[in-house]
C-alpha cells in the first residue's frame, strides 16, 4: 500500500492507464496511416535483433481485434496496480514487461511475438497472488474480481491456437507469479482497540471493573469498598 495513504484515489490512478491505452492505439493507427508494419520489431527469440522486441512489442498489435481485446484488460489491471499496490506499481510494472519479454525470447517457437498480453498476463498473475499471500480482505476481493473477469485467461496458457502467443501468456503469468512473493508493498496496519491487544488485562480496565465474571454490574460503591478491602 502507498506510504502516503493507503487505498487514496490518485490522478495516476487513471492518467498512465489512460496514457497505455493511446499509446497501444497510436501505434496502430500510425500503421495504418502511413502503410508501416511494425512486426518486426517484435520478440523473435535467440536472435539478437529479436531482443529489441522485449522493448517494442508491447506496442504492437497485428489486428485491430487483437488491440481491442488487449486494451481493456491492460487498462484495468494497470489501474488497479496504480491504486492498490503503488509502492511497488513502476517497478512491478517496468521489469515485469522487461522480464515477461526475455523469458518469451529465451523459450519460445521462431516467430514475431508481439502484442501487450505478456504484460496483462503478468498483472493479473501478480494481482491475484498477491492478494492471496497477504490475507489482507480487500486485496483477496481484488484477486477474486481478477478470477471473475479473466479467469479465462488461464486457457491460453496452453497451446490451443497457433496464431496466439501462448509463450509471452506464460512468461507473463510466471513472472506476475514471481513478483507475489517479491514485491511487497507497505500493509496497512489496523487499529486495534485497547482491548484487542496483547498486553490487555480485563481486571485493570476502570470500564470493566464494574462487572463481574458473570457480566452483573457491580455500583461504584461496592467496588470501592472491594478495593479498600483488598487493600
Amino acid at each position: 500500500m502507498s506510504s502516503k495513504e493507503p487505498f487514496k484515489f490518485r490522478s495516476d490512478v487513471v492518467l498512465f492507464p489512460m496514457l497505455f491505452g493511446l499509446i497501444i492505439w497510436g501505434v496502430y493507427w500510425f500503421e495504418l496511416r502511413f502503410g508501416y508494419n511494425f512486426n518486426d520489431y517484435g520478440v523473435y527469440p535467440r536472435t539478437l535483433q529479436g531482443l529489441r522486441g522485449v522493448i517494442f512489442s508491447p506496442f504492437i498489435h497485428g489486428s485491430l481485434e487483437h488491440l481491442y481485446n488487449n486494451t481493456f484488460p491492460l487498462m484495468i489491471l494497470s489501474a488497479a496496480l496504480f491504486y492498490f499496490y503503488s509502492d511497488v506499481s513502476w517497478r512491478v510494472l517496468f521489469w515485469g514487461g522487461l522480464l515477461s519479454g526475455i523469458l518469451t525470447w529465451v523459450f519460445a517457437r521462431n516467430s514475431y511475438h508481439i502484442g501487450a498480453s505478456g504484460i496483462i498476463y503478468m498483472l493479473s498473475s501478480f494481482i491475484f497472488f498477491r492478494g492471496v499471500i497477504t490475507k489482507y480482505y480487500r486485496l483477496v476481493a481484488v484477486s477474486l474480481i481478477v478470477v471473475f473477469l479473466y479467469g479465462s485467461l488461464v486457457w491460453y496458457l496452453f497451446p490451443i491456437d497457433e496464431k496466439i502467443s501462448w509463450e509471452g501468456h506464460l512468461s507473463g503469468f510466471v513472472v506476475g507469479f514471481i513478483f507475489s512473493f517479491l514485491f511487497k508493498e507497505k500493509m496497512i496496519i489496523k487499529h486495534q482497540y485497547k482491548w484487542e491487544q496483547d498486553h490487555f488485562i480485563e481486571d485493570e480496565d476502570p470500564f470493566l471493573k464494574h462487572f463481574d465474571e458473570n457480566g452483573n454490574f457491580i455500583p461504584t460503591s461496592e467496588l470501592e469498598k472491594k478495593e479498600d478491602e483488598e487493600n
